[in-house]
Formats: C-alpha cells, structure tokens, sequence
C-alpha cells in the first residue's frame, strides 16, 4: 500500500505523519457525508485523529468481541475532545444511593422493550455540543412515564432543565443527573414542552412560565445504588429507567452488539453519561439492557445501544431513578 507523508503545523509546532491514501479518500468520503469542511491546518490535524480512530476501529472489528465499532459523526475527534463536548466535565455526586423503590414479588419477564408496547417513547433526540445527557434522560423517562400512565407522548423540554434546575446541583451543560432533575420538576410543579421551550444547547437564563407546564411529577423513586435487578424489576413492572454510566473510548465510536469494556469502572464517581434504560433482553447468552442515547439517530444502532446486564457495566446501577406522575 502506497504512504503520503503530511506535514502539518500545529500550533504547538510542525509534526509529521504517515496516513495512508486509503484513509484520505475514506476521510473525504466521510466528509462529504457528516458535511464537514476544514481550513488546510485543521484538514491535516482532521485527517490524522481520523486515521487513529479508523485504524482502532478496524482493529478492534477484527477481534472477538460481543460489539462492533463503526465511523461516526464523532470520528474526526479524539477522545478528549469527544468528553469535553459530549460528557460530563466534572464528577456528580448521585443522591440515588439510598433508594425507595421496592420491587414486585412476582416473576419478571425475560425480555421486554418498551418501544413495541404502545407510543410510549419519543424519537431519538441529539444533545449537540453540550454535556446535557442529563436532561434528555430526565425528560425521556418522565415522556414515557407520563405517556404509559395518562396515554399521551409529549416531547418535553431539556432547555428547561439546562436553564432552570442549578439548584438541585445541576449545571446546565457541565452536567446533572435525572434523579436530582426529577426533583426539581416535583418541586417546581412542572416541566414545559420542547416546542414551547425549545433547545438551544447552551446555557441560558430560566424562561419558564407555570402557565404552560405540561408534565408533572408527584415522587421521584431512586433505585438503590447497584441494585441492578431492582432496575430490572422496574422496567419490567413500570416503566423506562433512567440511568448513568461512565463512558470510555471505545464507546465513542459504538455500532451495533452488546457493549461490554474492561476499561470502564462500576462506581458512583466515575460516570460521566445520562442515558435512558427501555428495556432489556438476551443475546448469544449474554444479558443485555436497551438504551437509548442522546447523540441524534445516526449513531449506533438508530440511537440505541446494547449494554451486558447483570455485571453493573461500567456503573450503570450506581445511580437510576424514575419518576411517579
């Protein structure tokens, strides 16, 4: 295979790499399909980590593992910058600890997905360049919630709660987490609709008026820390679940199986993402949860990922609450 040297100046100074001419036609290809455009310095600098993700890509593709990887929107970034976009910028303390849901006696089913149900779930939505996960958890979960009990589905607004929710520790776009956001719209006696209200990705001063309110919430059920089948027990008797994790890099670039990393760690002070539990089922042996993200419907699959189940994978029962309505 035929190599071009690149050089590229770098504001750090000049570096040099190998990129293969495959990469570069690949790299134009993808950049005609996320319509991307670069100015020469930053092409260069584009190629290069673009070259990095497709070669940890391809590598990790022709391993045994339970989960694909794909390019995405995401594949022109490292992993820094991806976290410092995407994730939470500073750690959250997760008030769900100590929970109050108590689970059903019965026999659970051995798969459920909330999606064929009934109109229960909005479409996927995309948080953009904003560490928001929190709030689409947050109105994902009380849309459902709301939806399966009083039979109508609502979009409802995550600027609000970027906007309005700082005093039940949240922080707009340097994160939150839905139990603390669920809260807020108990207390605040309710959470407007994503058209009245809609979302900007940014920080902004609070805008809500009582008038227009249209989801409520009376309690808010925090599951016990680590109590994972007490998760399932809850999706499978009520509803979707929101829930947090830590996202590592290899998630970045998520295609399709079930998701399951020796990277990531199982405690409360290591999550960094917000995200929504609509189900669960198995695969090949392997217990997993379905979950629908925030990065819009091009990523993964149609939005949603798989995750193995029974393990507290990368900490998603450290921290996972729904709302009563």
């Amino acid at each position: 295979m035929r190599f071009w040297l690149v050089l590229c100046c770098l504001a750090a100074g000049s570096s040099s790499f190998y990129v293969a001419e495959q990469d570069e036609f690949h790299f134009k290809s993808w950049m005609a399909q996320h319509n991307k455009a670069y100015n020469m310095k930053e092409y260069y600098l584009r190629l290069q980590v673009f070259s990095q993700n497709k070669k940890r890509i391809d590598k990790h593709n022709q391993g045994n593992h339970s989960f694909t990887m794909a390019l995405n929107q995401f594949s022109d970034m490292t992993f820094s910058e991806f976290k410092e976009a995407f994730l939470w910028s500073e750690p959250q303390n997760c008030s769900a600890t100590k929970g109050n849901y108590y689970g059903s006696n019965g026999p659970l089913p051995d798969s459920i997905d909330w999606r064929k149900k009934g109109n229960y779930i909005t479409p996927v939505k995309n948080q953009g360049r904003c560490g928001s996960c929190w709030t689409f958890s947050t109105t994902g979960c009380l849309e459902s919630v709301t939806a399966i009990n009083k039979g109508k589905l609502v979009p409802l607004s995550e600027q609000q709660l970027v906007d309005c929710a700082q005093d039940f520790n949240n922080h707009g776009c340097n994160g939150g987490l839905p139990s603390q956001a669920f809260e807020y719209v108990m207390y605040n006696k309710g959470l407007m609709t994503e058209q009245d209200y809609p979302y900007k990705a940014v920080d902004g001063a609070c805008k809500y008026k009582p008038s227009l309110a249209a989801a409520f919430v009376k309690n808010v059920m925090n599951i016990s820390a680590y109590d994972e089948m007490g998760m399932v027990d809850a999706v499978a008797t009520h509803n979707p679940v929101s829930l947090a994790f830590e996202v590592t890099s290899d998630f970045m670039q998520y295609s399709q199986g079930v998701y399951t990393s020796t990277a990531c760690h199982n405690t409360t002070d290591k999550v960094n993402h917000a995200v929504l539990a609509v189900g669960y089922g198995e695969e090949n042996g392997t217990p997993y949860w379905i979950v629908k993200n925030s990065w819009g419907p091009n990523w993964g699959m149609d939005g949603y990922f798989l995750i193995e189940r029974g393990r507290n994978m990368c900490g998603l029962a450290a921290c996972s609450a729904f709302p009563v309505v």
